[in-house]
């Protein structure tokens, strides 16, 4: 299941319980254990590339996790035109 992220960005859930966390050296849920269908992983790939497509590199820091370029942005910098 693919959920959008408060920053817009798609992010992937199990679809047997709903975890966001996936064990990506066996492919499962943390939660459950459940595999990730290789649909679903294609599916996020292709939701990921057109997100980045639609925002560029504006907000790749921020998403990536890198909270420190985010919060010295000034205000506003970020909204979109």
């Amino acid at each position: 299941m693919i959920f959008r992220n408060p920053a817009g960005a798609p992010e992937l859930a199990c679809d047997e319980c709903g975890c966001r966390w996936f064990d990506r050296m066996t492919n499962a849920c943390y939660e459950c254990g459940e595999p990730m269908a290789e649909a679903d992983t294609r599916e996020y790939a292709r939701a990921i590339a057109e997100w980045q497509a639609r925002v560029g590199d504006r907000d790749a820091g921020a998403v990536a996790g890198d909270r420190a370029s985010a919060d010295s942005a000034p205000p506003g910098a970020h909204d979109a035109p």
